[in-house]
């Protein structure tokens, strides 16, 4: 069973199918999904982090325990727009984009640590699904 526990503080309106199939391809039993605004993701990014400032995802593994999530992600919906706009391709695709990102983090890739294996597999499953370039694709 594939599954995303799912939580909007917002007013943009997210259909979960992609991510839905982004879930079942990893093989992902179960995540949490917070869709927020940049003065929320600030606080928990301050928290977390130490960083304070707003950023576009955020993703918490969890310790691995039965019948639980594998972490949570957290995104911003004002970055959504703010890329969706800058980049010039729809608010959900950006949303996608960076639900890859996120999950990708959950199941064990860190593009600040790794040797390029995020941004690869981040890659290979932007063009399978037929996206625009993701954040970490453009900065390259």
């Amino acid at each position: 069973m594939f599954n995303i526990v799912y939580e909007n503080e917002t007013d943009f309106e997210v259909d979960l199918t992609f991510a839905k199939s982004i879930v079942k391809e990893l093989n992902v039993a179960e995540i949490e999904l917070i869709v927020t605004d940049n003065s929320e993701i600030q606080e928990i990014n301050l928290t977390a982090r130490g960083k304070d400032k707003p950023t576009d995802v955020l993703s918490f593994p969890y310790e691995t325990m039965p019948n639980t999530p594998i972490g949570s992600i957290v995104i911003s919906k004002d970055f959504v727009e703010k890329y969706a706009k800058e980049y010039g391709h729809t608010p959900q695709e950006e949303f996608n984009l960076l639900f890859i990102h996120g999950i990708l983090h959950l199941v064990g890739y860190d593009h600040e640590t790794d040797k390029g294996e995020h941004r690869a597999k981040e890659e290979e499953l932007i063009k399978k699904y037929k996206l625009p370039d993701s954040l970490i694709v453009r900065n390259s």
